[in-house]
Parts: structure tokens; sequence; C-alpha cells
């Protein structure tokens, strides 16, 4: 994932707002990285930009090759189906299928082949392969948070995108759900980009990207939480 230069206002005249400002990054592909950044830092528009879901008033947005920038929104749909898994905060599972039905859906959706052994595998990897014929009512907040993590890799996308995946959960299966995370990272060289409040998440990641008034305002790598909590006390200053 590339973004060159974006800027990203909304409003005209005197009521506009930016957003983002002059935003240029990489997210290495196989990384996990974390973005931090007080209220209206611009997080959520940064991670809805590298998403396709919002088009940057300047500047370009790539994932791999592929410019994002300027695409039709079919295009875009089809990109996002394929290619971006999205994990949110609130699951998004529909209560009406099984934990199998919900991660297959998106593939059903998109009218793409499901492939059973890839399936079996993700579920074994997030823990619920003695779950599928089960409905999220019947699950815990853990555990359809990872339905929705096998969801968005079932589809072998090249990058995942989590915003405030553990803003839901308790400490310990917040902690579950960070593992997870790196083990996919580690293990199947998943890419990971996730927007996240708490400190304690963010020292999951590889690198932790803080944003301040919509500009990159640094980074640290593989920090504690620390760290992460100190850096964030003077964003403000910034």
């Amino acid at each position: 994932m590339r973004l060159e230069s974006v800027t990203k206002t909304y409003g005209k005249g005197e009521q506009v707002v930016t957003a983002l400002r002059d935003v240029t990054l990489q997210v290495p592909r196989g990384s996990f990285t974390a973005v931090m950044g007080p209220s209206g830092s611009g997080k959520s528009t940064f991670l809805h930009c590298v998403a396709g879901l919002d088009q940057p008033t300047q500047g370009r947005v790539f994932l791999g090759d592929t410019q994002l920038t300027g695409l039709k929104e079919d295009d875009l749909t089809a990109i996002r189906r394929s290619r971006i898994g999205y994990v949110f905060q609130a699951y998004n599972l529909m209560s009406a299928l099984s934990v199998e039905q919900n991660v297959t859906l998106v593939s059903r959706l998109a009218d793409l082949p499901v492939d059973e052994a890839w399936l079996h595998e993700v579920l074994t990897r997030v823990g619920m392969t003695e779950y599928t014929r089960r409905r999220p009512a019947q699950l815990s907040g853990g555990q359809q948070q990872r339905v929705a993590i096998a969801r968005a890799l079932v589809t072998r996308p090249d990058a995942l995108l989590a915003d405030e995946p553990t803003g839901a959960l308790d400490t310990r299966t917040s902690q579950e759900v960070l593992r997870l995370f790196r083990h996919i990272v580690e293990q199947l060289g998943q890419t990971v980009l996730m927007v996240t409040h708490d400190p304690f998440a963010a020292s999951f990641a590889d690198t932790v990207l803080f944003l301040a008034d919509g500009r990159v305002a640094g980074q640290l790598y593989r920090p504690s939480p620390e760290q992460i909590a100190e850096r964030m006390t003077h964003l403000g200053d910034w």
C-alpha cells in the first residue's frame, strides 16, 4: 500500500475542512502497521482512502501496482471484495447466517469460488473450526471478531484493514485477537493496517504511525505501550 502526496478536504469555501494534508508513506507487504492519533487527526479518513472507500482530493493511492485513485465505483467494489479485507469494531456479521456462511459471504456476493481447503485453514488459524454451524448470537464477542477476521482473510487479500478491532472487547479477548493478527502476519505473510486508540494494542505492530492535524507526525518501530503513550501525550503540541 502506498500513498503519494494525499490530501483530502471536505466542504467548500469558508466551510472547508482538511482531513489529510500531503500524506506520503508506504506500508511494506507482510508488515503490521498501527495508526494512532488524537480525535480529528485524520485516522478514519486515512483508512477510508487506503480502502478505496473515499477518493483523495489530491494525490494518489496504490494497492500493490494498482492505482485506486480515479477508478470507477464498480472497479473499486471489485477490488475491495477480492483484494482488501476489512475488520470492524462492531463485527458486522449477518445474524441469520452461520459462521461458515458469514465467512464465505463476501466471496459469494462477488461470485468468486470458495477454496474449501483454504477456508478450512483460515477457520483453523482463527480457532473456529468447531463453531462453523453456530450463529453469531451463540458466540462470544471475541469469537465473533475471529469470524470477522476469517471473513477478511478468506479471499486472500493484499491487505487486511482493521478499524478499532478490539474496541468492543475485554482485555483478555483483545490480547487474543491481537496475537492472532501477529500470527497471520508472521505465519501467512499478511499485510495488516490497524487504526486504534489503545497504546497496548498498537504495541503488537511492527510500526506505529502517528497522525496529527491530518499530517504524518512520526513513527515508532516495535515500541512498548509506554513509549507509544508518551508520544501520544505530545501529539497535541505537534
